[in-house]
């Protein structure tokens, strides 16, 4: 008795299922590689000592590849051109404080000083004295447009990212990343609080489409050999 040309349809209607599951699996294994690359390059990082931060001449080359590097910085704040960027940390919400420093290299690069949590105030930036400073830290990437269902708003200077470019409008020769300052201190705004964390459940992910490419070809050989449901 030939099998039903239903059933045989169905079995063959499957396999590009199964491509495309096994696809994703293997998709998962080789996203699952790049992040195990990109932990053990950042954690080396942060166990090296600070190198200069990348200038002008460098900026092109500036990816994701260069965030969380150990870097330090020489120059001069300007306290009238801080930003506050919300945040939420383990010390509850408040703002990032966001000021840029022209560097003794002539460039400007904005330096997250710290957590300035909600209640606490800055001094008032005409009469803050002002005087060259050594910063290390950790290099960031910016963050334009905004947050999860936020958009900055530099008009009334609300501010749900880091984005440099639109916090830096006016400033010269203003870098593309930002600093993540260390802790110095005990008072406010208090830096070193950025949290390195990467999520990494491929390995999950890839055993579920592997898994589920596997059940997708049992139901097809059951279908093909005419014993799956009509």
């Amino acid at each position: 008795m030939s099998r039903p040309a239903s059933r045989n349809g169905m079995a063959i209607a499957l396999l590009p299922l199964i491509a495309i599951l096994l696809g994703l699996g293997i998709w998962q294994v080789e996203r699952r590689a790049w992040k195990l690359a990109l932990i053990d390059r950042v954690e080396r990082g942060l166990a090296t000592a600070p190198v200069p931060a990348p200038g002008p001449a460098e900026w092109a080359g500036i990816d994701s590849e260069a965030s969380y590097r150990r870097v330090r910085i020489t120059g001069t704040y300007l306290p009238c051109r801080t930003k506050l960027a919300q945040a939420v940390t383990e010390l509850g919400p408040g703002k990032w404080v966001m000021t840029p420093l022209v560097t003794a290299r002539g460039f400007t690069v904005f330096v997250n000083r710290g957590f300035l949590p909600e209640g606490q105030t800055l001094p008032d930036c005409i009469t803050t004295s002002v005087k060259p400073v050594s910063i290390s830290g950790l290099l960031r990437l910016s963050e334009p447009k905004g947050g999860f269902l936020r958009s900055n708003d530099p008009a009334a200077n609300r501010w749900y990212s880091r984005d440099v470019a639109a916090m830096g409008q006016g400033l010269a020769q203003l870098a593309p990343y930002f600093i993540d300052a260390d802790r110095s201190g005990d008072g406010w705004p208090r830096g070193g609080m950025t949290v390195v964390r990467f999520s990494n459940n491929h390995l999950v992910y890839a055993l579920t489409w592997f898994g589920l490419a596997l059940l997708t070809a049992w139901f097809a050989w059951r279908a093909w050999r005419g014993r799956g449901a009509a």
